[in-house]
């Protein structure tokens, strides 16, 4: 069949492009008019305190309306690659393809959002391959933070693309094989049109450190240690927790899992064949009454999370696990960038109960990343030797300087797309050209809404500037025939200036805004309360320096 001169190849990020998390890429193949899609991964990114309120944020997917989607495949299972399926996937309803420990998360969270009976999952094989339309698509063995991380081989009739997912180089990752270095040399030899690929270490350089070392490093720890201890890390990383839990047996203790996704991962690991030869996980009731020195309690939380396992622990409501004068907490995690606060909040409650604190600052090789640090990339790019490079999954500073490695080390063209750009790789020179709609969508109050959305803009709004509510009533006539009442909510009052005296100005100025009213106009409950509003946020600039939100309830009598 001759190839029509009008097919493109390209790839457009949704999401993950300029940021680290909220993973959601397209490969699309043929005509403009007719262009056929894939998507690797559909993640979240969580919420900060600029978005109060609101935990869980997803990417849009508007772009993919009405387009041809052949399938969504998922790399791995960490929530920035998965997390937004629930919320995503009726808005493209394609199957979903990935690997037995990845599939068997993304039921579970299928089921939660009450739509597994929906959605067609296709189980792949590690190293296994599923054709899609145009597509090829093989799975390429890699080793990362997580059991059974996957690259792709994405193979067109305009050239491969290799996407890498998160990956780093471990000769003894513990858990699943090493990173596939030969089908990468493989696809190299064949010839590589581009790789997409994981930025997020790369101004660190030398390598990331091996599950192998860490695994030593706890054994040792946790072996020199009396009383109890608590362990915190990544659920996901089942290497980890593996590591954890045979460091605990060889230390003549027993292990208790607390934090409902600390189930549900080593669930996930023993359905695949992970996590065997190990005694059972004492439950609550047996760890409670366990002797100090014959027990670890590997918890999740180790971000700080207000309601996770260590939160509870430092506050002292967890019902389980007690931790006091000399007891310990390990943190064999690294800190994610927007956390340190959290997670040095929660470290000083754990001080404060007189609980001895282990993390990688003061005790090195206890954690090490599952991302590439520069020497990994140099390999990578070794192996692949690809044509164009396509930096992504980091902040706007990784993609440039992750393109600046590629040109020092002789990769031809590199091209840094933004969340939106849809990068043609083939045929001729990589560009961007075009720009389609993307942005984010926040999970609030079990609702997908906007950026824009006006519940979030007022509680931002409120969260700076506070609330004011003012309640009044009024005869027919617009005559004020009650005290007006004026409360507060998160404004400022000191002995100096006491904040009653701030309310009974802002009563009397709420009076006068009313009195200037005329005829229909205190008729008009709408009129009356622009009028209060812009009368109060007035004062309120005068006597706090800040526009508060103002709500009026006038009751007609």
């Amino acid at each position: 069949m001759k190839k029509q001169t009008s097919d493109e190849l390209v790839f457009l990020p949704l999401g993950g492009s300029g940021e680290i998390g909220m993973n959601l890429n397209l490969y699309g193949y043929g005509p403009e008019s007719d262009r056929q899609w894939i998507v690797v991964d559909v993640g979240v990114t969580f919420g900060d305190l600029s978005t109060p309120g609101v935990d869980v944020i997803v990417p849009d997917p508007a772009f993919l309306e009405g387009e041809t989607i052949r399938g969504i495949v998922l790399t791995h299972a960490h929530e920035d690659h998965i997390g937004a399926l629930g919320w995503l996937w009726t808005r493209m309803k394609a199957p979903l393809y990935a690997t037995p420990f990845t599939a068997f998360l993304i039921r579970e969270k299928l089921r939660e959002a009450g739509i597994l009976d929906q959605v067609e999952i296709h189980e792949i094989p590690l190293g296994g391959t599923v054709d899609l339309g145009p597509f090829t698509v093989d799975f390429i063995t890699m080793t990362h933070s997580i059991a059974e991380p996957n690259g792709l081989a994405i193979r067109t009739p305009l050239g491969t693309v290799l996407h890498t997912g998160d990956w780093k180089i471990d000769d003894d990752p513990i858990v699943g094989g090493v990173t596939d270095s030969g089908a990468i040399a493989r696809l190299g030899d064949e010839g590589v049109l581009a790789m997409v690929c994981d930025s997020t270490n790369v101004f660190v350089e030398g390598v990331a450190g091996s599950e192998g070392d860490v695994r030593d490093r706890l054994t040792e720890l946790i072996g020199s240690l009396k009383g109890r201890i608590a362990v915190g890390c990544f659920a996901s990383n089942v290497a980890r927790m593996d590591s954890i839990i045979r460091a605990a047996e060889a230390a003549g203790r027993r292990v208790s899992l607390a934090g409902r996704s600390m189930h549900r991962i080593t669930s996930a690991a023993k359905h695949v064949g992970m996590l065997q030869g190990i005694q059972p996980f004492l439950s609550e009731q047996e760890a409670r009454v366990w002797p100090a020195d014959e027990i670890l309690f590997l918890c999740t939380g180790s971000q700080g999370e207000p309601r996770a396992a260590l939160s509870r622990v430092a506050e002292g409501t967890h019902p389980y696990i007690k931790l006091s004068n000399g007891d310990h907490c390990i943190f064999s995690s690294r800190v994610i960038p927007g956390n340190e606060l959290s997670v040095g909040r929660l470290q000083d409650r754990l001080s404060d109960r007189g609980v001895r604190i282990y993390t990688e600052r003061d005790h090195p090789g206890i954690h090490v990343s599952g991302h590439p640090c520069r020497e990994e990339l140099r390999q990578m790019y070794a192996w692949a030797r690809p044509r164009i490079a396509v930096p992504t999954h980091g902040m706007r500073r990784h993609l440039a300087e992750h393109a600046n490695l590629a040109r020092d080390i002789g990769v031809p063209e590199t091209v840094t797309p933004r969340n939106g750009d849809m990068v043609r790789l083939a045929p001729g020179p990589a560009a961007i050209i075009d720009e389609v709609p993307s942005g984010r969508l926040y999970v609030d109050g079990g609702r997908l809404v906007t950026e824009q959305g006006e519940a979030l803009h007022e509680r931002r709004h409120a969260s700076t500037n506070g609330v004011l509510i003012v309640s009044f009533a009024m005869d027919r006539r617009g005559a004020i025939v009650s005290d007006i009442d004026v409360r507060a909510i998160g404004l400022p009052g000191d002995a100096e200036s006491p904040l009653g005296d701030a309310l009974d100005d802002l009563a009397e100025r709420a009076e006068a805004a009313v009195m200037k009213l005329k005829g229909e106009a205190l008729e008009d409950e709408m009129v009356i309360e622009q009028a209060v509003s812009r009368a109060l946020k007035k004062a309120s600039q005068q006597i706090w320096d800040r526009r508060p939100i103002v709500e009026t309830i006038v009751l007609r009598l």
